[in-house]
């Protein structure tokens, strides 16, 4: 039996108008709890976000991919569909950013998650100012993805990033080989991001983490070698000769001009 997508809740009321900064982003919740659904929805609205809640991965994973939200957040332990295997999946098509919930005997999973391309983790019980502060940190770091690439460069903001055949723009977070796109999530920018601000320079897997997780996300450096292997996946997707990514054994990473 398919589980139907629960309503969104209305916003609570005498809450006041719905906070401008937010602009409206849509987040969905992906999680088999309802009561997280329902307080978290509301925590969000409040805080001047539209919402979309799901019961369960597969039917979020047809819904994440027909009709994008800004951002979503799984929750990991879900009948029918995990939030492994939805993140998976969504990850074949689309670079959507992904915050996870876990549980304290979860750490495993979570690594698992930021390896597969999650962005961020958080572990239950959470704090819902802490959720909406990680959510507007990636937000701030993506919202410029959607504009135009020939719309003029936003004053104060750096300057695209040619590094060889590699063309990065930072105001917009945009990156493409020999002038062809690739999509990445937040996190592969900011790994290849460092990598390419200094080629031919080793940087070190624990630099790399430092470049892409806050201070207060710990994982495994080994997640660092499945980022990798996601970029050059990626950048040969687009160029099947592609080497600009160099190991030092080791030692760590390096990008390689050409």
């Amino acid at each position: 039996m398919t589980t139907a997508e629960p309503p969104v809740p209305p916003s609570p009321a005498g809450g006041g108008a719905a906070a401008p900064h937010a602009a409206q982003h849509c987040i969905a919740l992906v999680d088999d709890d309802r009561n997280i659904l329902t307080t978290v929805s509301i925590f969000l609205q409040s805080e001047g976000f539209a919402t979309r809640v799901y019961a369960d991965g597969e039917t979020a994973l047809k819904a994440l991919l027909e009709n994008p939200p800004d951002l979503a957040i799984f929750d990991i332990k879900m009948p029918r569909m995990d939030g492994l295997e939805l993140l998976q999946r969504l990850r074949d098509r689309s670079s959507l950013p992904v915050i996870f919930l876990t549980s304290k005997d979860e750490e495993p999973d979570e690594a698992l998650g930021l390896a597969m391309g999650a962005d961020d983790y958080i572990v239950k019980p959470f704090s819902q100012r802490l959720l909406v502060a990680r959510i507007r940190a990636i937000l701030r770091r993506t919202e410029l993805v959607r504009a135009a690439p020939d719309s003029p460069q936003p004053e104060g903001l750096p300057e695209p990033i040619q590094r060889g055949r590699l063309t990065i723009d930072p105001a917009r977070h945009g990156v493409a080989w020999d002038g062809k796109p690739v999509s990445l999530t937040v996190t592969e920018f900011l790994i290849l991001e460092s990598l390419a601000m200094r080629p031919g320079v080793v940087k070190s897997r624990n630099q790399l983490m430092d470049a892409a997780y806050s201070d207060d996300v710990f994982v495994d450096d080994r997640t660092i070698d499945s980022h990798i292997k996601r970029l050059r996946r990626k950048f040969r997707g687009v160029d099947p000769e592609f080497a600009g990514i160099d190991t030092l054994y080791g030692a760590g990473y390096s990008f390689v001009e050409s």
